[in-house]
């Protein structure tokens, strides 16, 4: 079943989410129904904040955009094939920028559609999380996978993409903003 998407102006996407304690039948189930809502929205990413939910959960899966998009994923210096960790499941995740290098690059929300804009991200991270099983995992990340991580695990700390941008390139997005907000108020 998939699960009803917030938009800009809900407070869960301002919110810093709750670490999850326990990987019970509720999580597992809550995110069978975020990788089906990822998919459902043409997403190559969902954090929890986005349904409602705030906890320390976000789901990526970049195979079908990495087509223009390059991805690079290692695990104890190995690379690995990305299709094979896909869809990912991040649960109290941690991300650490590797070097000093950043990329601009397009990003969008799937909670504030109509918008994208170029934001600066570091190009390579390490990522540490918890698997559905528990295990604490940690791989490094670069291009689109290393992008949609950092832009879920911002959602997780109640930050959107649109709070990097520059004052002049938010002032053009305002109206699509404020009528998501009063949208977002009427439901």
């Amino acid at each position: 079943m998939s699960l009803e998407l917030v938009y800009y102006g809900h407070p869960a996407l301002r919110t810093k989410g709750s670490t999850i304690q326990k990987i019970d039948h509720t999580v597992v189930t809550l995110v069978e129904e975020m990788i089906e809502t990822m998919y459902l929205y043409d997403g190559c990413g969902l954090a929890a904040h986005q349904v409602g939910r705030s906890l320390r959960l976000a789901v990526i899966d970049v195979a079908t955009a990495m087509k223009d998009r390059p991805s690079k994923a290692w695990k104890d210096g190995v690379v690995i094939d990305i299709e094979s960790i896909t869809p990912l499941v991040l649960i109290n995740p941690e991300i650490i920028p590797l070097g000093k290098k950043t990329i601009y690059d397009t990003e969008g929300c799937l909670s504030i559609p109509g918008v994208s804009a170029e934001v600066d991200r570091s190009a390579r991270v390490k990522i540490r999380y918890q698997s559905l099983e528990g295990k604490l995992l940690e791989i490094e990340a670069e291009g689109l996978l290393a992008r949609a991580a950092l832009h879920e695990v911002d959602h997780l700390n109640g930050i959107l993409f649109i709070d990097y941008l520059p004052q002049k390139e938010l002032e053009k997005h305002h109206p699509t903003l404020q009528k998501l907000q009063q949208t977002q108020r009427l439901q």
